[in-house]
C-alpha cells in the first residue's frame, strides 16, 4: 500500500508542480500572487477536452498525434490568454499597492471560472476514455498505470527543461536580472515588459499541460477545479519556497506524495484537510518555505 500511494502521490505532486511553477515565476518577477493562474490550468483542461472531442483533433488523427497536437494547441492557447491577463489587469497597476493588484488577480479569477461554467456549462465534462490506452503493468504488488507514467515523464522534462533554460541560458539571466531589480535591470538594457511577458508565457503554458494531463488522468473536469487545484499548487509554491523555481518543483512532488499516505493511512475525506493544514504549520513555522525565498544573486 505504501508503494501504491507513495505512487499515485507522485503522479499528482507533478501536476500541482507544473501548476507551482507558474505561481512562483510571477511571484519571483513581479511580488505578485496571481490568483488566476489556477482558472487558466482549468481553462486548459477545458480546451484539451474540446480538442479531443473536436473532430479534427478526435476522428482524424491517431492517438499519439492527438494528444500531442491537444497538449501543444493547449499549451498555446493558454499562454495567450495569460499575456492577455497581464496586459489587461495586471500591467496597468504595476505602480499600484500590492493589494490593487491582489483584488485585480481575484477578479479575473472569479471572470473566468464564470466564464468557462456559461461556455461548457455547469456539469461535469468527461475526457473520451479512447484518449488513453488502458495499459497497466504489475512491479510486484504495485500497480502503474500508463497515466501515471506519462505524467510523471513529461513533469519531469518540462520541470527539467525550465530549469535548464533559467539558468544556462541569456534569456535566464535576463529573468533572473529581472527579478532581483527592475530598474537595474532595465539600466543593463534589459527589457523588462518583455520579460515578464515571457513568464506570463511560460505559466500558463506549463499550467495548460497539467490541466490536459489531469484531465486525461481523472477522466472528468469541472468549472471549480482551477480553485481546489490552484490552492494546492500554491502551497506547494510555499512549502518549496515562494519565487524558488526548484522549490516549487519539490514542493509539488512533496506536497502530493504527503496528501496521497494521508489519505490512504487515515481517511481520504481528510487529504484536503492535510493541505491546509500543511500551509498553516509552513506560514508559523517556516514561511520561506524548505528550500527558502529566492535570495538575490550576481548573473
Amino acid at each position: 500500500m505504501f508503494i501504491e500511494q507513495l505512487v499515485n502521490g507522485l503522479t499528482v505532486g507533478a501536476v500541482y508542480a507544473l501548476v507551482a511553477l507558474g505561481y512562483t515565476m510571477v511571484y519571483g518577477v513581479m511580488r505578485l500572487i496571481n490568483f488566476a493562474h489556477g482558472d487558466l490550468f482549468m481553462l486548459g483542461s477545458y480546451l484539451g477536452f474540446t480538442l479531443l472531442v473536436s473532430t479534427f483533433v478526435g476522428s482524424a488523427l491517431p492517438l499519439w498525434a492527438a494528444l500531442i497536437v491537444t497538449v501543444v494547441v493547449s499549451a498555446m492557447g493558454i499562454a495567450v490568454l495569460g499575456v492577455l491577463v497581464e496586459r489587461a489587469a495586471y500591467r496597468p497597476l504595476r505602480r499600484s499597492n500590492r493589494l490593487t493588484a491582489v483584488v485585480s488577480a481575484m477578479g479575473v479569477s472569479i471572470f473566468l471560472q464564470n466564464a468557462a461554467m456559461l461556455i461548457w456549462g455547469p456539469r461535469y465534462r468527461a475526457y473520451p476514455p479512447w484518449a488513453v490506452p488502458d495499459l497497466r503493468w504489475e512491479i510486484g504488488a504495485v500497480h502503474i498505470g500508463f497515466m501515471q507514467v506519462l505524467i510523471l515523464v513529461v513533469s519531469i522534462l518540462l520541470m527539467a527543461g525550465l530549469y535548464l533554460f533559467v539558468q544556462c541560458t541569456t534569456v535566464g539571466a535576463a529573468i533572473r536580472a529581472t527579478a532581483i531589480d527592475h530598474d537595474t535591470a532595465r539600466l543593463m538594457g534589459i527589457d523588462v515588459d518583455q520579460i515578464i511577458r515571457l513568464i506570463f508565457i511560460i505559466g500558463p503554458g506549463l499550467g495548460a499541460v497539467a490541466g490536459v494531463l489531469l484531465g486525461l488522468y481523472y477522466r472528468q473536469i469541472h468549472f471549480t477545479v482551477g480553485w481546489s487545484y490552484g490552492l494546492k499548487a500554491f502551497t506547494a509554491a510555499i512549502l518549496g519556497g515562494i519565487g524558488n523555481i526548484p522549490g516549487a518543483m519539490v514542493g509539488g512532488l512533496l506536497l502530493g506524495i504527503l496528501e496521497m499516505l494521508g489519505a490512504g493511512y487515515i481517511s481520504a475525506a481528510w487529504k484536503d484537510v492535510f493541505v491546509f493544514l500543511i500551509l498553516i504549520l509552513l506560514l508559523i513555522f517556516r514561511p520561506t518555505g524548505l528550500l527558502g525565498e529566492r535570495v538575490a544573486e550576481k548573473v
